[in-house]
């Protein structure tokens, strides 16, 4: 297989992976462009790769920026912004996770903390009270968990993953 044969199926690949995670697959795509990337590339560079607009190319770095999974390199003598991907995966992980509990599991947590005192005392409400519990239970222990995760190094990370897998 040609380097580029390979490097578009590793984007395509990356983008459909992102879209089953609920990420944007062109944000997806900026990214595995990016992370395979040998040099940082230009907003024109990346638009003409991926053949997107440059509102689309834009709006997916900022995202991409914002999540602090692409950062903006300057070279000396050009006016353009050139950016580059972080590299280190368990960096990349890392900050998937963040984002994941910060836009996902955070806010259920709060609407569950909310809803949990239910004032009523009948047969229903108190089913509900126990849903809304359990669920909350497992919400809790899910963030404790990834919180766990985004604290520890690389090295207890492998080590734990490996020893799942056996």
């Amino acid at each position: 297989m040609e380097l580029q044969e390979a490097q578009d199926k590793f984007i395509q690949a990356w983008g459909t992976l992102g879209s089953h995670w609920g990420i944007n697959r062109t944000m997806a795509q900026v990214h595995a462009l990016l992370l395979i990337s040998e040099n940082p590339l230009s907003a024109e560079e990346i638009m003409g790769t991926l053949k997107i607009s440059r509102g689309n190319a834009n709006m997916n770095i900022r995202a991409l920026i914002d999540w602090g999974l692409v950062f903006k390199e300057l070279k000396p003598g050009e006016r353009k912004e050139f950016f580059v991907a972080e590299k280190e995966m368990w960096e990349v992980i890392r900050k998937i996770i963040i984002q994941r509990k910060k836009k996902e599991l955070e806010p259920i947590i709060r609407v569950l903390n909310d809803i949990s005192e239910v004032n009523e005392d009948d047969k229903e409400a108190e089913e509900f009270r126990k849903v809304i519990k359990d669920i909350r239970l497992f919400a809790q222990k899910a963030d404790s968990t990834l919180e766990g995760l985004v604290k520890s190094d690389q090295n207890w990370f492998v080590g734990t993953f490996l020893n799942m897998i056996k």
